[in-house]
């Protein structure tokens, strides 16, 4: 497996597009969320130039995981989607915080693809230590997600700490849940 960092602008040729391809595989027609598509590609307001992407590419060379870091001092998904995970608490806008958000490993090439195989993936495990570095790389000292609840005891299996920044809420029927990581 490899992993290809960079912001969106600097990625390889082509990368871009796969990545926003593979994003619509999995969170759209696997896990159902109603996010926006155009032309098979799911991407939002936060996909952005200097947006940083960390994927992971099998061996084959196919997309088999991808993140996406954004600095809280610009508009990122929490804050502008999703801050009453926060518990009341004010979204974060530090230098030091980044969130991390469209993460998902799901290997497509597998015989049994489910939703439920982005978390035992064998990329998984790289691809969340790949994003973590790629952001301690950029001055990251914390990150928050918003999540599926349950991640955080992935989170925690590969050694990180986590925990809960408020309740789990259901929202598009979904459980899901504001998570610290520290870097």
């Amino acid at each position: 497996m490899r992993v290809i960092t960079g912001a969106g602008a600097g990625l390889p040729a082509g990368y871009y597009g796969r990545v926003t391809n593979y994003r619509q595989r999995v969170f759209v027609e696997q896990l159902g969320w109603r996010l926006q598509v155009k032309d098979g590609c799911e991407t939002d307001q936060f996909d952005r130039p200097d947006t940083v992407y960390v994927l992971v590419e099998d061996d084959a060379g196919n997309i088999a995981g991808c993140g996406r870091l954004l600095p809280t001092t610009q508009p990122y998904l929490l804050a502008e989607v999703f801050p009453q995970l926060l518990n009341g608490l004010p979204p974060p806008r530090d230098t030091v915080v980044w969130e991390l958000s469209r993460f998902a490993a799901m290997d497509f090439n597998a015989r049994a693809a489910t939703p439920l195989a982005q978390f035992s993936h064998s990329a998984t495990a790289l691809l969340m230590r790949a994003a973590v570095a790629c952001a301690a790389a950029r001055g990251a000292q914390r990150l928050i997600t918003v999540s599926p609840v349950g991640i955080d005891r992935l989170i925690r299996r590969l050694g990180l700490h986590a925990h809960r920044a408020g309740p789990p809420m259901i929202i598009d029927g979904q459980a899901i849940f504001a998570c610290w990581i520290e870097v």
